[in-house]
């Protein structure tokens, strides 16, 4: 497990920057809420004519005047945009950066195998996306209490287990990325994220391609359907963990045979 820690030490000051902003700006809309939720029958009007925007962000679906309603898609929107482009930039650059940084002759020279540095630093992804969602869960909950509200733990939890999900299905295929890379992992990176958002976005404006929910991982984080339900997408969720398998896959398959340079 020498790579792994190696590498969480590495990421110790990005993990920290992102988990803190995130963990920041979600506290800061939950405590706005108190003095939101009076207003909010005046927002959600305004957000119901607002068509096809309204829709894109599953606002048609949600009562805002709800504190659930509220979180589904303020709190919701920070912690997906924001845990998918750290899990991105993470996974991307994990294996490209030590061709990037010149350090893969230090490392492929010491006793250990290829496939043992894939695997530590699979790992070491994965525990830096848990440990941000962790922390990220134990502040809002945190904070929902200190506003003085209940909290709605089922649905919290629902969406907060969704988002971890998501995450991960972007770290597997952006690890797959970077075992073919060997620079400028943090613009791959951002570019997949985006792409898979943006494609979550069209799908819920556009009737006609609306099964793209059903690649983006974005889609089984609607919030709007996961509170509405109260269940997560099963279907959405093994369609991401099979793209995240392949991901993880052709970095097994290259990253052994690869020409490091």
């Amino acid at each position: 497990m020498t790579i792994t820690r190696h590498e969480v030490r590495r990421g110790k000051t990005s993990f920290l920057i992102w988990t803190g902003a995130i963990a920041f700006l979600m506290a800061t809309c939950i405590f706005l809420w108190p003095e939101m939720k009076g207003q909010m029958d005046g927002i959600g009007s305004l957000f119901s004519s607002m068509g096809s925007f309204t829709a894109a962000f599953g606002m048609d679906k949600l009562n805002f005047g709800t504190l659930t309603g509220y979180y589904a898609v303020e709190c919701g929107n920070v912690l997906g945009l924001g845990g998918a482009f750290f899990a991105a930039l993470l996974a991307a650059g994990m294996l490209a950066k030590e061709e990037k940084e010149r350090t893969a002759e230090f490392l492929l020279t010491h006793p250990v195998s290829r496939v043992r540095v894939v695997s530590e630093k699979l790992l070491a992804v994965f525990l830096q996306v848990t440990a941000m969602n962790v922390v990220i869960f134990l502040v809002s909950v945190g904070s929902i209490a200190a506003v003085g509200e209940a909290v709605p733990w089922k649905e919290v939890c629902l969406l907060h287990l969704a988002y971890w999900l998501m995450q991960l299905v972007i770290s597997g295929i952006c690890f797959g990325v970077s075992a073919f890379i060997s620079g400028a992992s943090a613009g791959v990176g951002i570019g997949i994220a985006a792409g898979l958002y943006f494609m979550n976005l069209i799908a819920n404006i556009t009737d006609s391609v609306s099964f793209l929910n059903t690649i983006t991982p974005f889609g089984f984080c609607a919030g709007a359907d996961i509170v509405s339900k109260g269940a997560l997408d099963g279907t959405g969720i093994a369609v991401g963990f099979a793209l995240c398998a392949l991901g993880i896959l052709a970095a097994y398959l290259w990253y052994p045979r690869k020409d490091i340079h």
